[in-house]
């Protein structure tokens, strides 16, 4: 939430001093959001790849009773 208000704090300074780019801001934000879409979700099949990679490489030790100490 306090990112939010940040955010319009500083668009409205933003609007006050430079309007045209305020605007083009507002009208570039949501363009930009639909463009980082596929990059996060290539970023979560990786992650998700990483994480099946180490759970095939640790289960050797889990199965011989291995554990992370506390």
């Amino acid at each position: 939430m306090m990112k939010i208000l940040i955010l319009f704090i500083g668009w409205c300074i933003l609007l006050v001093l430079c309007w045209p780019l305020a605007v083009l801001a507002l009208v570039l934000l949501p363009l930009l959001w639909v463009i980082s879409i596929p990059l996060r979700l290539v970023g979560m099949v990786f992650h998700a790849i990483f994480a099946l990679l180490r759970a095939i490489l640790f289960l050797p030790a889990r199965l011989f009773g291995w554990r992370k100490s506390a």
